[in-house]
């Protein structure tokens, strides 16, 4: 008894010196002389050990990308070792029913390949920073180390790696549940975090079956897709990073947020919707694009409505003329322009269809707008949206194909007169869709299609009467300006009589005092 007393208390003892001599040599020490010793400790211990410690961090050294070894490593493991951690993670799969379970931080476990045993550890490590403002900012730094024998050093880097890089991107494949991001404010973002995006799961049900546009146009647009999908070898010989372009234009209501949805599902795609407004400037938006993944779609709704990036080109001379007007307001519009984004036409160009769009490949880059002729022509040439797809009006092979999802009917008494009603009529396959949706239990496919004729006709008379009211007005605008050049001519006429008689009266008094002299 009294001898584990003396040996508890040397152990104590011994404890309360080292904390001592570790808050001496933190306090006391200056940082860049404990870097250099840290330095030698490791070597030391490098000597010493007969193990050797690989590190696989969760971003790249620049923080600009997220490592895909990291996230190969972590399905590996989720999958392999995890039954036999001590301490897990468990997070939701898109199976509600079941759970993905993974090492917690600070956990370690074993694996084995060929007979080699290995060991496994997850690690988090908080760091501290300052900012150019004076500000004190943490982040974590998350990353896994694999440990073994060094006398298997050929085995575990030539053979096991592999194995686990692999096996780990294979599960991700059979395991990915796609996803919707959306950008967040760079107020959010942290060094060696996923701060950039924020993301829910995708599972809009639109697919080219259901949606409401010519059968022969949708069929082309499936076999570019489906051309684009395995085209890897293509591009690569043709010199061009693996993406393509689409814009999609037509007026509101004709389903362009439905075919980006259609798209994504029929190519098993990620969407990125990027939001230009938040983003900060031309750097920011590079850094957003580099840390979206492949077998993606990226997204820009509205394009002309996204920031100054819908009129033509300034020439030089305009520049100069708007940078001496930026000079004279700085003072008054500082705060503002520093909330409000820089991003710039060619700012946007360059990430798109710049160097920087080859940092990555299989991307799909979207554009919609309500009004294509307000875009500027090098953001939309050929090369950058490669496929400009006009979502129009519902027409008649569009309706059959709302019908049969609506209605499950391919044909009905009335389709005569809705063919001739929309031939004559402009009317969004959202209004449309609308109008054939059964309202209560009691509405049948007649009383629908019934209901589609009346509102149709309805439409056909309101656009008579604004195309008879615009008429109206344009007939008396032209009459005014009519009047007015009349007025105007008569106005110059009279002035010049006047003018006449003004010049003849002077000459006849000039005449006068000239004979009396």
């Amino acid at each position: 008894m009294l001898e584990t007393v003396a040996i508890w208390g040397i152990t104590s003892k011994t404890v309360s010196t080292f904390m001592l001599i570790w808050a001496v040599y933190s306090q006391y020490i200056p940082r860049h002389i404990r870097t250099q010793l840290e330095i030698y400790f490791y070597k030391l211990l490098g000597w010493l050990s007969f193990y050797i410690h690989i590190k696989f961090t969760e971003h790249n050294e620049e923080g600009l990308k997220r490592s895909e070894n990291y996230d190969a490593i972590r399905n590996y493991l989720s999958t392999n070792t995890a039954a036999r951690a001590q301490r897990l993670k468990a997070n939701e799969s898109k199976n509600s029913k079941s759970l993905v379970l993974g090492m917690d931080d600070h956990e370690e476990v074993e694996d084995v390949f060929n007979g080699v045993k290995v060991k496994w550890s997850s690690n988090v490590k908080e760091i501290e920073t300052r900012s150019n403002y004076g500000r004190n900012t943490s982040y974590e730094q998350r990353f896994f180390t694999l440990t073994f024998h060094r006398r298997h050093r050929g085995m575990i880097i030539e053979s096991y790696l592999t194995h686990v890089l692999r096996e780990g991107k294979a599960i991700g494949v059979r395991n990915r549940e796609r996803k919707l991001y959306t950008n967040n404010s760079s107020s959010e973002w942290y060094p060696w975090s996923s701060g950039k995006w924020s993301n829910v799961p995708f599972h809009h049900p639109a697919s080219f079956e259901t949606l409401g546009m010519d059968p022969e146009k949708k069929e082309r647009i499936k076999k570019d897709l489906v051309k684009f999908s395995k085209g890897k070898d293509y591009y690569k010989k043709v010199g061009k990073p693996w993406k393509r372009g689409y814009l999609l234009f037509g007026p509101p209501g004709t389903g362009k947020s439905t075919m980006i949805s259609a798209i994504a599902n029929f190519l098993d795609y990620d969407v990125y919707d990027l939001e230009l407004t938040t983003v900060k400037d031309n750097s920011e938006l590079k850094k957003l694009l580099l840390d979206t993944k492949g077998k993606s779609i990226i997204v820009i709704e509205d394009i002309d409505c996204s920031l100054d990036l819908t009129g033509q080109r300034k020439t030089k001379k305009e520049e100069d003329e708007e940078e001496d007007k930026e000079e004279k307001k700085k003072d008054k519009k500082k705060e503002e322009d520093e909330k409000k984004s820089r991003v710039t036409l060619s700012g946007l160009l360059n990430s798109i269809d710049g160097l920087w769009s080859a940092c990555s490949d299989e991307k799909i880059i979207i554009f919609t707008t309500n009004f294509v002729d307000k875009l500027d022509p090098a953001l939309i040439r050929r090369g950058r949206m490669d496929n400009h797809i006009e979502m129009s009006y519902c027409r008649f092979e569009a309706f059959k194909v709302l019908a049969k999802n609506y209605l499950d009917i391919e044909s009905h008494e009335l389709y005569g007169e809705i063919k001739r009603l929309l031939e004559e009529t402009d009317m969004s396959p959202a209004d449309v869709a609308e109008t054939l949706m059964p309202k209560s239990d009691e509405e049948d496919a007649d009383v629908c299609i019934k209901r589609l004729v009346k509102t149709v006709e309805e439409e056909k008379e309101k656009a008579r009467k604004v195309a008879e009211e615009e008429e109206k007005n344009k007939a008396e605008k032209e009459e005014k300006r009519t009047k007015k050049t009349d007025e105007e001519a008569e106005k110059k006429k009279t002035e010049e009589e006047e003018k006449k008689v003004k010049g003849s009266e002077e000459n006849g008094d000039l005449s006068e005092k000239n004979g009396t002299n």
